[in-house]
């Protein structure tokens, strides 16, 4: 298809975020019948923040009940882990994934689904008449180019598209500031043995030098990780704070902090750590990660009490109970809310609607919810449950010709509950 007749032609839908959350929304609702998807990355692969990030490994997505594992994030999520095993890129228990393989196997998952995907592709406007989103145009190397689209998902993660569109929105906590950026890198020809055997002893090193004045970064340890390939570790310790993950220049001025404290943390590690003494940094992820950025102000605000109070929701469409984590905006230290073994809270739809649109879902970390709530809901496993919830809501509102607002809620938790999900 020639760029003429992708832009000439009305998309049933138009799923703007590539990562792991929109690639669910699309295949998902094309599963369900949506003929014609538009998937829009920014980058040149699918898998976002995976990929973009190296953010690595998912955290957890289970609780016990009657002493038995219990999964809160299935359907979608369930079928991605099999294919990422399928392709070698997955460690079971571990929960360490290979985001090279996660590349590929969405690339052949949407593919076969028959959605059409658009790489390289930055969102820079939209068109809009009332309440109904028309069209979106993309930055490309072909120009800016303008698609036509029945109903939109914003993918995002910073909440782009709902922005554009002209839907309120809120950054951060109440102060706008944000959870810290943090660069993740790698580290290799690592002895992994004889560091396991002095990590206590690093992170003592670390404190030591931090109070020093040798050690710049204000995160208060070290957080590192396994990866599936032999003597290779992966860090997501560098912490970047009081800087707006959604203003350019804090971002550049961000990635390049972030690179010092890199070079800084892998020169600590060689000359301190036993197991480091050959180590070689090897590369750092393409982007900072942002943990945190826009919320949209939504037709329901998820709450910190929702999720203490592990609220079930009767339009809920997914559930979740990863600990409220919470990285301190303005400098050292961790917060942690952990949820009570055999409970969860759940995500109501009205969560990913915006307010002002009527065709348009968001799903990702850039739902309508609290500073505090947030903490938890973005990670992974949850929003890519959020993304299957979205497409599926996408494909009723079509197949009805109904606003995304005017789904019938009992239809859309029966057929994620059909299709392996669980919504609480």
């Amino acid at each position: 298809m020639s760029i003429a007749e992708m832009t000439e032609k009305k998309w049933d839908l138009i799923v703007v975020g590539g990562g792991m959350t929109g690639v669910a929304a699309a295949v998902e609702a094309r599963r369900h019948g949506v003929e014609h998807v538009l998937l829009i990355e920014k980058a040149g692969f699918l898998g976002g923040a995976a990929g973009t990030c190296l953010i690595n490994p998912f955290m957890p997505y289970s609780t016990t009940v009657d002493g038995k594992r219990f999964e809160l994030s299935r359907g979608f999520f369930t079928e991605m882990r099999q294919l990422l095993r399928d392709a070698g890129g997955y460690r079971e228990g571990a929960e360490d994934i290979h985001e090279e393989y996660l590349k590929v196997a969405f690339d052949r998952l949407v593919k076969r689904e028959g959605i059409r995907v658009l790489f390289h592709a930055v969102l820079c406007g939209t068109e809009k008449e009332g309440e109904t989103l028309k069209a979106v145009h993309v930055a490309t190397k072909a120009g800016v180019l303008t698609f036509c689209g029945r109903y939109f998902i914003d993918c995002t993660g910073d909440a782009d598209l709902a922005v554009s569109a002209g839907c309120p929105w809120h950054l951060g906590r109440e102060d706008g500031l944000c959870q810290p950026m943090t660069l993740c890198f790698r580290i290799g020809n690592v002895d992994i043995e004889t560091f396991r055997q002095h990590r206590d002893e690093m992170q003592r090193k670390y404190k030591e030098f931090q109070a020093a004045g040798k050690i710049k970064n204000p995160r208060e340890n070290v957080l590192v990780f396994n990866t599936l390939v032999d003597g290779v570790l992966h860090f997501n310790t560098t912490r970047v704070v009081k800087h707006n993950p959604v203003d350019p220049f804090d971002v550049t001025e961000a990635e390049m902090t972030a690179r010092e404290q890199m070079v800084e943390m892998a020169d600590f590690l060689r000359e301190n750590v036993p197991g480091f003494e050959h180590s070689q940094l090897l590369y750092s992820a393409g982007e900072i990660g942002a943990r945190e950025s826009r919320m949209i102000e939504g037709e329901y605000v998820l709450t910190e009490e929702d999720l203490k109070e592990c609220v079930k929701f009767p339009d809920a469409i997914a559930a979740g109970n990863y600990d409220i984590d919470i990285h301190n905006p303005e400098g050292s230290g961790t917060s942690h809310y952990y949820f009570p073994a055999g409970t969860w809270y759940t995500v109501p739809y009205r969560a990913l609607q915006p307010k002002g649109a009527d065709n348009l879902l968001v799903a990702g970390r850039c739902i309508s919810a609290t500073h505090e709530a947030q903490a938890s809901i973005r990670i992974m496993p949850i929003v890519t449950t959020l993304g299957q919830a979205a497409g599926t809501a996408a494909a009723i509102a079509a197949a009805h010709g109904v606003g995304v607002k005017q789904i019938d809620i009992g239809e859309l938790r029966r057929t994620l509950t059909e299709d392996g999900a669980f919504v609480g």
